[in-house]
């Protein structure tokens, strides 16, 4: 399976404007540029990008996690937040709260590991990756 995205960029780095598109269409010539990379400017850019990456990769695979221990998940709600710094991305920090009939905090904490180390967008990324988890 494979999957893309593309950007096309016009102009300089700092007045320059791009957008973005993926193959669904979810994204479609959504724009980002300086303002809404580095300031608070309108559009997207791609530290929120990877964020929203992570946050959904992680998700999916601790439900995947918590199911294959016999388990459904009621509900798991993740924040992802990426740390952008001197030009590298040094952080993604996970916020998890999970409500699953039936899973005590500690198997919790466990999934939640397992979840965090091997989803794929956390294997993808060279950077530290933190969490706190709080089952509900």
């Amino acid at each position: 399976m494979k999957r893309s995205a593309s950007a096309n960029w016009k102009g300089t780095g700092k007045e320059g404007k791009g957008t973005v598109s993926t193959q669904t269409g979810v994204l479609s010539n959504t724009p980002y540029s300086f303002t809404s990379r580095f300031e608070d400017g309108a559009g997207t850019n791609p530290e929120e990008l990877v964020a929203a990456a992570h946050a959904g990769c992680f998700t999916m695979k601790l439900s995947f996690v918590i199911s294959a221990a016999g388990l459904t998940p009621g509900n798991i709600d993740t924040k992802a937040t990426i740390t952008f710094e001197n030009g590298a991305i040094t952080n993604s920090h996970l916020e998890v709260t999970a409500s699953v009939p039936g899973l005590d905090a500690e198997k919790f904490a466990e999934y939640a590991k397992d979840a965090e180390e091997n989803c794929p967008i956390s294997k993808l990324l060279n950077t530290k990756i933190t969490m706190d988890a709080k089952l509900v």
